[in-house]
């Protein structure tokens, strides 16, 4: 039997999980994908998972399941699914987890906590992520633009696992890093996830709403208020790909904010994948977001600490407008974010 960091099952084979699959596999790891829709585990059977875009465009071939198909266990299982499906998709997993493997969390926002709960602490992983792909139809996947790999332990504590699954993770992002402060990381995505929200209230690119002089103020204010939680919970958060957390800190200047967003447009200028994830959920698939997944534990926190976050509620609350329908997306719903 392989070790745990090149024998791999993906659990949720969608943007984030397939493209990540199939690079692995075909580097020659061994990956076995689940995922919870039919059509698209039937389709990588019979063809492979196709990826597309601008970086390069290959199929590969696996071996694909539906959640009640699989048997066997594995010592590192990648979890790839939306926010609000990881409690529930934690749970399938277990019996998949061997005693002393590890849950690693290719995800969006603060799901290493539900994976905890379900697995236990010893068992996961932290991971952030921020590179751009989507599901195009069953069996294809568009890899629109790289981004910030990172891994780490959820106790910053260097072990072998983690350069295990750090260099499993080389063959598909070479600049993937192992750090000591994944949460830092997670907290510095979270701030920048906000915007990225913010930006799926309209109909809009993210280039062109993080480019907005007139949607500046109030992406400013959403992400302060998230920078504010972080440092009340003692954490240092960690910039990526244009976003620098400083620059939304107690201590951040106007013109630090603008070298900041400059940044971030000119890193998602250079990616095909011109509108967020959450953006697809809402025009394309009309489908529930992560908002409510994603942002519960920062409102939580926030209630702790005795922080007012209202641009952070007002977001939520817009949202969960938009993604029912009762609101379109329109880039009006920035004013009454600011509202």
């Amino acid at each position: 039997m392989s070790d745990g960091g090149d024998r791999i099952l993906v659990w949720g084979a969608g943007a984030i999980g397939g493209t990540v699959a199939a690079y692995l596999r075909r580097a020659g790891l061994d990956i076995t994908a689940v995922d919870a829709s039919a059509a698209h585990v039937q389709a990588i059977r019979t063809r492979g998972l196709s990826i597309t875009g601008p970086i390069e465009t290959f199929t590969q071939a696996m071996p694909a399941f539906m959640p009640d198909e699989l048997t066997g266990t594995w010592d590192t299982i990648f979890l790839c699914v939306k926010a609000l499906h990881t409690e529930g998709a934690a749970h399938q997993l277990l019996p998949h987890l061997t005693a002393d493997g590890v849950v690693v969390s290719l995800q969006n926002g603060f799901n290493e906590l539900a994976i905890a709960a379900v697995v236990g602490r010893a068992r996961t992983m932290g991971a952030f992520i921020n590179f751009g792909a989507d599901v195009l139809e069953p069996g294809v996947v568009h890899f629109g633009g790289r981004g910030a790999v990172v891994l780490g332990e959820l106790d910053g504590r260097t072990t072998d696992r983690l350069a295990r699954v750090h260099r499993a993770l080389r063959p598909f992002e070479p600049n993937a890093i192992a750090s000591d402060n994944i949460w830092g990381y997670l907290w510095g995505k979270m701030g920048y996830g906000a915007l990225l929200f913010a930006s799926a209230l309209t109909e809009a690119s993210i280039v062109d709403v993080l480019a907005s002089r007139e949607a500046r103020p109030v992406l400013t204010e959403l992400a302060r208020e998230v920078m504010r939680v972080a440092a009340a919970e003692g954490v240092q958060p960690m910039g990526f790909n244009g976003y620098d957390p400083a620059a939304f800190g107690p201590a951040g200047t106007p013109e630090g904010v603008e070298a900041s967003f400059d940044a971030m447009v000119a890193f998602n200028r250079r990616s095909a994948k011109t509108h967020s994830g959450v953006w697809r959920d809402i025009a394309v698939h009309h489908r529930k977001t992560e908002c409510d997944a994603q942002f519960a534990p920062i409102l939580a926190l926030a209630t702790q600490h005795g922080l007012a976050i209202p641009r952070v509620e007002r977001l939520v609350s817009l949202m969960r407008d938009v993604e029912t329908g009762r609101r379109p997306q329109a880039l009006e719903n920035l004013v009454l974010l600011a509202a």
